[in-house]
């Protein structure tokens, strides 16, 4: 008998319960029938994986939403049983290792977010359209799938709303089209993408392109807030630039940035975009910090994104790190400046935490994101800016659209600095690997 996902070795322990090793997907085809006045989904999932060992059966994840049939390389699913986090498929004849196969998922209901460790996450009414939020495990509250972030796809969403909403999805807009009662709108991302950054928004929404951006850079913002919007996300093209000199090219062909009608705890990043609240736009640029954070996911979670929970500070981090180089490329506090201060908060929280292994209740605790940056900026420090920065764009390279370790950091500002992987290791332990503060080296000259 096939061993349960929960039981599988290379689980991975943060989030035992989700995703199946025994097989990946290298596509999804979505098409999603949702009326935001009833939050009623009627949707179908084409799903196209390969078998990595042989299966009897296939599990995949999905919550709270019935399933009605399932369809495995053309011929009815012998079974398919939903339980409260999985749906289990039973195909007419089994799947032999290697063997690529197909799925046609049919399915419906009231989508809503997943209650866990870290809060709701998933899909979620806004007072008047949707947010979908997924990070870690939140993918499985709107469509079935292998929800594990190492496990890469290709998409295609094809979603059908009432008209009068605009709805925003990852990847490029093929078309928009009258649909019986609604409006259906077309995206497809070419780039594999992890579950966990598939998204959709809906909503009442203005759309602004920005100029002076090596890719297309779209805003969509309510009506109100038209110049808040145009003023704080005008310096996207500078960061753009900044970012792909210091990180390398752009990943993905566009980049689109919502703000919904809501207010929000905190912005989100997905595939090809990012999302904030309304709160987070005053016309003044004062989440210049957040906007640089988000943009900086693209290439550090996005393109490049962790094969395991754990190892969140390689998009944290990173992303926190970036922060500071916006602030020293604009004239603001140096990175010198905003490391010192970090550090200084940090003496006022516990010192218990070890970056490399949080445990999944400190996930999203800020002294990740904190002491990842840190490391970061030592790094810089000890190998100098013209090292440290290939090491960045070889990080990139190497890795683009794909899972990337510690030890993958490691071997890149290794080869950039030509020391050994060894000695880079030793630079990040202390922030990394060990607990405590400890003290930041001087610059470099």
């Amino acid at each position: 008998m096939t061993p349960a996902p929960t039981e599988h070795a290379d689980a991975d322990p943060y989030t035992p319960h989700d995703g199946d090793r025994r097989w990946r997907a290298s596509h999804y085809e979505l098409r999603l029938d949702y009326r935001v006045a009833t939050n009623r989904l009627e949707a179908e999932a084409t799903i196209t994986a390969t078998a990595v060992t042989a299966l009897d059966k296939v599990v995949l994840d999905l919550h709270g939403l019935g399933v009605d049939r399932v369809d495995v390389d053309g011929q009815r699913a012998r079974k398919a049983s939903t339980a409260v986090h999985k749906l289990t498929v039973t195909p007419a004849t089994p799947i032999t290792a290697g063997a690529e196969f197909t799925m046609h998922v049919r399915y419906k209901g009231a989508p809503r977010p997943l209650r866990s460790p870290w809060g709701q996450i998933g899909w979620e009414e806004l007072t008047d359209g949707v947010i979908v939020a997924s990070q870690p495990t939140g993918a499985p509250s709107w469509f079935p799938c292998n929800d594990r972030p190492d496990d890469k796809a290709t998409y295609r969403f094809e979603i059908t709303c009432e008209s009068g909403y605009d709805v925003v999805a990852n990847g490029e807009l093929l078309g928009k089209e009258r649909a019986g009662r609604g409006t259906r709108w077309t995206y497809a991302t070419t780039d594999p993408m992890a579950t966990y950054l598939a998204t959709v928004q809906i909503g009442r929404y203005r759309t602004h392109t920005l100029r002076g951006a090596d890719v297309p850079v779209t805003v969509h913002h309510p009506a109100d807030l038209t110049a808040a919007a145009k003023t704080d996300f005008g310096q996207v093209p500078e960061m753009l630039a900044l970012f792909a000199d210091r990180f390398g090219p752009y990943p993905f062909p566009s980049y689109g940035v919502v703000v919904t009608d809501d207010e929000l705890e905190i912005p989100l990043e997905a595939h090809g975009l990012a999302v904030f609240g309304r709160n987070h736009v005053d016309g003044e640029h004062g989440t210049d910090r957040l906007i640089a954070h988000e943009l900086a996911h693209q290439w550090f979670g996005n393109s490049v994104t962790l094969g395991r929970w754990r190892d969140i500070w390689l998009h944290e981090g990173f992303a926190c790190h970036a922060e500071w180089l916006w602030s020293e490329h604009r004239g603001g506090d140096t990175a010198d400046v905003l490391a010192a201060r970090a550090r200084a908060g940090l003496l006022d929280q516990p010192e218990d935490l070890v970056v490399a292994d949080p445990g999944p209740s400190d996930l999203f605790d800020d002294r990740v994101y904190k002491r990842g940056a840190l490391a970061l900026h030592t790094l810089r420090r000890t190998v100098g800016d013209d090292a440290f920065f290939t090491g960045l764009r070889t990080v990139t390279d190497r890795h683009r659209h794909a899972t990337v370790t510690p030890e993958d950091v490691h071997d890149a500002f290794a080869d950039a600095a030509d020391r050994s992987a060894t000695a880079i290791a030793a630079v990040l332990a202390p922030w990394i690997d060990e607990p405590g503060v400890p003290e930041l080296p001087t610059r470099q000259r």
